[in-house]
């Protein structure tokens, strides 16, 4: 069942939003050569803390993973690109570190994902990087009343043919609100004008993720780190975004 959210619960999505976006903000300020990932951890149990919010992450335990995920913040690191497990890894000079985030506020959830690399940037994880940011904005682009939920799937998988890039579709965005994951699935590739009809009230956390070979994927021992299957670097890109009827607005914007 989907649940429309009315103005003044996706006012309060935007709140929630608004400080997901600070503490990925603060992460990537902190995220560089030399920094161990379980201090990126460290620091986001702190701001979460702080503020009162409550992790989506603590005591996960769906049927994808081997629950509980006792963390605050998903990182995944080069060939990781999905659930990465805070571990005892200090980050290298090119590295790709993804940062995923989802807390609730009040009883409302936004979630959101950045990906950088670490250190000195190089060509090729800098493209595969802006290829999910660019999905991510065709995405949201298409995210408007009398559209389809195939129309953003579309155009999230068109930038990755664009560039090359093939998509899978096991994990895609999905909805949320009063909980992190709600109907519907929102594959990151599919067919335009087909799908679920988009209506105002609609929040959809939006997540672009490409690998830079094998769109296969593995999962590690941990139970909960998602790999390309072939070691290839990944990367993903995600906002909670509103559907309005004056369209797309995102509420995770920095």
């Amino acid at each position: 069942m989907i649940e429309l959210k009315s103005p003044a619960e996706i006012q309060r999505m935007r709140v929630t939003g608004a400080f997901v976006a600070g503490v990925l903000a603060e992460l990537r300020a902190k995220a560089a050569v030399g920094v161990n990932l379980l201090d990126l951890e460290q620091h986001t149990r702190t701001l979460i803390r702080e503020r009162g919010a409550q992790s989506c992450y603590w005591d996960y335990a769906p049927s994808f993973g081997r629950g509980p995920f006792r963390n605050t913040v998903c990182l995944s690191v080069n060939d990781a690109v999905l659930h990465g497990l805070p571990h005892d890894y200090v980050l290298r000079d090119g590295d790709v570190l993804s940062m995923d985030l989802a807390v609730s506020i009040d009883g409302w959830v936004a979630d959101a994902a950045v990906t950088i690399v670490v250190g000195t940037p190089d060509e090729a994880g800098l493209r595969l990087v802006r290829a999910t940011e660019e999905a991510l904005s065709a995405g949201i682009d298409a995210a408007r009343p009398g559209n389809r939920l195939g129309d953003i799937s579309a155009a999230i998988g068109a930038v990755a043919d664009a560039y090359g890039y093939r998509v899978n579709t096991e994990f895609g965005g999905h909805g949320l609100g009063r909980t992190m994951h709600e109907d519907p699935h929102v594959p990151n590739r599919g067919k335009p004008g087909r799908g679920l009809a988009l209506r105002p009230g609609m929040t959809l956390a939006l997540e672009p993720w490409f690998t830079s070979g094998s769109p296969r994927i593995v999962t590690d021992p941990d139970g909960w780190t998602i790999r390309s299957a072939d070691g290839s670097r990944t990367a993903h890109s995600e906002h909670t975004v509103a559907i309005t009827g004056d369209g797309p607005v995102v509420l995770t914007r920095p």
